[in-house]
């Protein structure tokens, strides 16, 4: 029984996008929900051209991204944004967290579509219990293909950095990676001065303990 306790390194799947079950636990939003223009939807992709080998659906994160605003809001907002993220899962005895303590980076199958423009964008977003409500650990999300094909992206989880209310916090820290409460990702247009159609797909999102 030696080493019967030691804590698994084995890659730890945190979330899917592959069924209409998978969908329901996530929610999705855009600036378009406070006078904006963009559109957003998250919703599943079984295009054959689109879909990874052995896989016969997976997400699909669309839209476009645009910069101007509803009349009457051109002094009050700052649009071009659009994201998803999943939903906190409370239970009868305490809301279920994932403990990614074990394990080094972040791993998300993913593919880049739309205005390759759009490409340098997207950010992932993690939230944890603990902090202020406004608190997200970010990073953005760099594609090494290309060529818009499915490919592998690693992020180590001590890279993140803290942000708060769309700021980078003053005070900066390790994620507490043993209480993840949700996972997400967004595409800031506004940030870049980027408009366009985007297209994000995503397969599976994991912890793992090395590339």
């Amino acid at each position: 029984m030696k080493g019967a306790d030691l804590p698994s390194r084995a890659p730890l799947p945190l979330l899917a996008l592959n069924t209409p079950e998978d969908l329901k636990g996530f929610a999705k939003g855009c600036d378009a929900d406070v006078g904006g223009r963009s559109t957003v939807k998250l919703e599943l992709d079984a295009d054959p051209k689109r879909v990874p080998a052995g896989k016969s659906a997976v997400g699909r994160f669309w839209g476009e991204m645009r910069l101007d605003v509803q009349a009457g809001k051109e002094r009050t907002l700052r649009s071009g944004y659009a994201g998803f993220r999943s939903v906190p899962r409370p239970t009868l005895f305490g809301e279920l967290m994932h403990d990614v303590t074990n394990h080094d980076y972040l791993a998300m199958r993913v593919r880049a579509g739309g205005d390759p423009r759009t490409w340098n964008s997207y950010f992932v977003n993690i939230q944890t219990e603990g902090g202020y409500s406004t608190d997200l650990w970010q990073h953005r999300l760099y594609f090494k293909r290309t060529d818009g094909a499915w490919e592998d992206v690693y992020i180590p989880f001590d890279n993140f950095v803290r942000k708060n209310a769309g700021e980078i916090a003053r005070q900066q820290y390790n994620m507490p990676r043993n209480r993840v409460r949700t996972i997400g990702v967004s595409i800031l247009g506004g940030n870049s001065h980027v408009a366009g159609p985007y297209e994000l797909g995503v397969d599976t999102i994991s912890a793992v303990v090395e590339p």
